[in-house]
């Protein structure tokens, strides 16, 4: 697939309280679970992680209390579908629960297949989001013509949900 675009995407969120702490437990609990289903969908390439199988433990903005999540899929619509699509639209609809609210807390870009993004691209992008808004370096699912899920789900429309199987 050389030559083929994918799509990047970077988001951050602020934990509102250590990862330890039980009022986080069931996003912990469930990190494996999430991460483990977007393995398995259809148009997921790649993902940053460390030794852990996540990258809860990977400091970002010198903040340790700011999760970062790197991810790279074939388009748009399988981001989307895993997104708003699965179980993981459940744990998205709870983030006020564990997360600070944020600005901007996403970004995704355009790269080259077999492109893998490092943390401090996914910076670079987010900041220059922040910094000038939406174009073809870096924008928000607003710029995507083809994302339709995000619509809906984010005016609070009931998703059916995929992937309850999965543990």
């Amino acid at each position: 697939m050389i030559g083929t675009r994918q799509l990047a995407q970077f988001n951050i969120a602020r934990i509102k309280y250590p990862l330890d702490d039980p009022r986080m437990a069931d996003f912990v609990d469930n990190v494996a679970r999430v991460n483990g289903l977007a393995d398995q969908i259809v148009g997921f390439v790649w993902r940053l992680q460390d030794d852990s199988g996540n990258a809860m433990g990977m400091q970002v903005y010198g903040d340790p209390r700011i999760l970062p999540n790197l991810t790279v899929w074939e388009n748009v619509s399988a981001l989307e579908r895993f997104v708003w699509k699965t179980v993981h639209n459940r744990f998205f609809g709870r983030r006020a629960e564990w997360f600070e609210h944020t600005e901007t807390p996403l970004v995704m870009w355009h790269i080259e297949a077999g492109h893998r993004p490092s943390m401090n691209e996914g910076v670079e992008r987010l900041e220059h989001l922040k910094a000038h808004g939406p174009s073809d370096h870096a924008f928000g699912w607003e710029h995507l013509p083809a994302a339709q899920h995000w619509k809906t789900a984010r005016c609070g429309a009931p998703t059916p949900v995929l992937g309850e199987h999965a543990a």
